[in-house]
């Protein structure tokens, strides 16, 4: 379909995290435009609406050259965003921010998880008790507008009307699926995850709060902090698999709730009938 690539997941967009991203290959990149990757220093918050402004430019520069936006990527929120517009919380007050961080730093990230599902446990399902930024952020609105985030008006919008999405959520029986991520998870420390952690640390990985707690690399930096024992290394495998198993799960509950999206299957489809499916798809369509 002519198309070229803008991803949708919230850590490619940082250079030098590679391998625990499972970046394109330098093969891929030559092969088919990509559009937001290594576009930020690790060291450098990007967060949904950066993530909306930056993808909708470059969905219209890509149409202007007559080709066609394919957006990829499971970052469920930012894809959400895309297709109904940013978050329209309130402005955040430096203040109460401020006072929020220092409890963080003092109590820790799970003490005020817990109080973010006391008060919106709809929300507080679709974030991690690490998420230190969307924790802070929720209690925030919550502070401010004696509402839930979950509540927001952001998310009963329409979609928005100047763009024709077609949506596909591509899936695989659970047992399958976590075989799989266990299997990957394996090969990216085989491949050097360890020595990429120790580099982005040196790079200024641990001043950003969503960079230093995603997957594999909040993992790899615990270990990498411990005594590194074998001990230390098996929790730090178990840890670093099971992770990555609940946040897929939490990405089979998010597209679930997704109207838009049809579920293709890759465990009763070849990739090339799977490949045929949606080009039908886009193409009647149009």
């Amino acid at each position: 379909i002519d198309g070229e690539i803008i991803t949708a997941d919230s850590m490619q967009i940082y250079k030098g995290m590679n391998i625990g991203t499972a970046k394109p290959s330098k093969e891929d990149l030559e092969k088919v435009a990509h559009h937001l990757i290594d576009i930020r220093k690790v060291n450098e918050i990007f967060n949904v609406v950066d993530f909306y402004y930056e993808a909708r430019h470059a969905a219209l520069n890509i149409l202007e050259r007559g080709k066609t936006p394919i957006v990829v990527g499971g970052s469920g929120f930012y894809l959400h965003s895309l297709l109904y517009g940013p978050p329209s919380g309130p402005p955040s007050v430096p203040e109460l921010r401020k006072a929020l961080e220092q409890e963080m730093d003092e109590k820790g990230p799970h003490l005020l998880y817990e109080r973010l599902a006391q008060l919106d446990q709809e929300y507080a399902r679709t974030i991690t008790k690490n998420d230190r930024q969307k924790i802070i952020r929720a209690l925030e609105i919550i502070q401010l507008t004696g509402k839930k985030v979950s509540k927001l008006s952001w998310k009963q919008r329409k979609r928005t009307q100047n763009y024709d999405f077609r949506c596909w959520f591509l899936h695989r029986p659970k047992d399958k699926l976590y075989h799989r991520i266990e299997k990957r998870c394996e090969k990216m420390v085989n491949e050097g995850l360890l020595d990429e952690v120790k580099y982005l640390i040196g790079e200024g990985l641990e001043e950003n709060p969503s960079a230093a707690q995603a997957i594999g690399y909040r993992q790899s930096l615990d270990y990498l902090k411990s005594k590194q024992s074998k001990e230390d290394y098996a929790h730090f495998m178990t840890q670093f698999k099971q992770s990555s198993r609940n946040y897929a799960k939490r990405q089979l509950t998010w597209f679930r709730k997704e109207l838009p999206y049809k579920w293709l299957d890759l465990d009763l489809h070849d990739p090339e009938v799977v490949l045929d499916i949606i080009k039908q798809d886009f193409e009647i369509g149009l």
